[in-house]
């Protein structure tokens, strides 16, 4: 496959690392990554090696704060900046592959983006694919401490809050271990405001869900202690898509891709992207 990489300006004047990988013969269709929090494109390479190897350019970007792109680790002013920049990224990836359809594959915080980028974007995608998507968390606060949440995002929102449990991205003990040792990835805590505006984003996609209505595969893992399945199960049953497709994998961790049952996974989106292919 053949690999190039790249910059733009998103929100705020941030400057955005994207990179991407293209096979040697033609191109059938164009994968556009979203990755969820903490992590970084370079985390896709594996993905992208299969997808390329089926005529896929597998395109991801660095979010915000996130990678090699410019902002503050852990940290977002709002989450709006995370959906403006997927928009300036794919305008940028459309005009270089110009005719080729595009399914938009989102990860955790990532499958979150997407459905905001989705309510206002959709007719521009064959499809989508959202693994694990951040649509709902068992950490969630209560009524008074979201409150307190949203008055300390305001007054301290640079303040650390929350930290991701690395134990929980995979059961395949090599994968904790580079995730723990990557120093691209943010192994610290979430800041209030950041918090605050995933918990926001989930609440606008729950009540806006039904206006998606694109083609959509939604995969997450059964044991998955970072999202919620019930988020899936909840889109699955509001989006107004009527082409949409559930898969619960039993017993796999948050980062479905790293799981040791990864190639059947990868297999499974395979043969969802090319059906929708043969029909768009």
């Amino acid at each position: 496959m053949k690999h190039s990489d790249g910059r733009f300006s998103g929100a705020g004047e941030r400057s955005i690392y994207f990179q991407c990988w293209a096979p040697e013969a033609t191109v059938k269709a164009v994968l556009l990554v979203a990755h969820g929090a903490g992590e970084h494109s370079a985390r896709y390479q594996s993905l992208a090696q299969f997808f390329t190897g089926h005529g896929y350019v597998v395109a991801a970007l660095d979010h915000n704060g996130h990678g090699h792109s410019e902002g503050v680790p852990g940290h977002v002013d709002s989450f709006a900046d995370y959906v403006h920049d997927l928009a300036v990224f794919h305008r940028q990836i459309a005009a270089r592959f110009t005719g080729v359809p595009t399914i938009l594959l989102g990860h955790s915080m990532g499958g979150l983006i997407a459905c905001h980028f989705l309510l206002r974007h959709q007719q521009q995608y064959a499809g989508a694919v959202l693994s694990g998507p951040a649509i709902k968390t068992d950490l969630e606060p209560g009524f008074i401490q979201m409150a307190l949440l949203r008055l300390l995002s305001l007054l301290l929102p640079k303040v650390g809050m929350l930290k991701l449990d690395a134990a929980g991205v995979s059961r395949d003990p090599e994968v904790v271990r580079d995730y723990i040792a990557d120093p691209l990835v943010f192994h610290g805590k979430m800041t209030a405001r950041m918090v605050r505006e995933l918990f926001a984003g989930m609440h606008a996609v729950q009540a806006g869900a039904q206006g998606i209505t694109l083609p959509m595969l939604i995969l997450h893992g059964g044991a998955d202690a970072m999202t919620s399945p019930q988020g899936s199960q909840y889109l699955m049953d509001h989006i107004g898509s009527e082409d949409r497709t559930l898969k619960i994998y039993p017993g796999l961790y948050h980062e479905i891709f790293n799981e040791p049952e990864r190639a059947q996974v990868l297999e499974d989106v395979l043969a969802w992207c090319e059906k929708r292919l043969s029909v768009a």
